[in-house]
């Protein structure tokens, strides 16, 4: 991958009854993701007619910017440790702008 803005589309899907304990895993991810020097933007959203679906939108400086994100201790603890076994399915999309 080259460089430049590197956007993640996860989408999860939280085992029946742990909604809102994901919601809480999210809401403590967030602002310690934001405060990392490589991220642009993270975004959460909750479906319409399916509000038991996530959609996260993460934006990040560059391929390094992302790594660091996944090796950081947050997302270490919060996400793997903690909101993976919540999940009943989780897909990521990596994405990056083309002219």
């Amino acid at each position: 991958m080259s460089a430049g803005v590197i956007t993640v589309v996860a989408r999860w899907q939280p085992v029946d009854g742990k909604l809102g304990e994901v919601l809480a895993v999210l809401a403590e991810m967030r602002p310690k993701t934001l405060a990392e020097p490589g991220c642009l933007g993270y975004e959460i959203y909750r479906g319409i007619d399916s509000p038991h679906n996530l959609l996260l939108l993460e934006h990040y400086r560059d391929e390094a910017a992302l790594e660091a994100h996944r090796q950081s201790e947050h997302y270490q603890s919060l996400v793997i440790g903690h909101a993976l076994p919540l999940l009943a399915d989780r897909q990521v999309e990596l994405l990056q702008a083309r002219a």
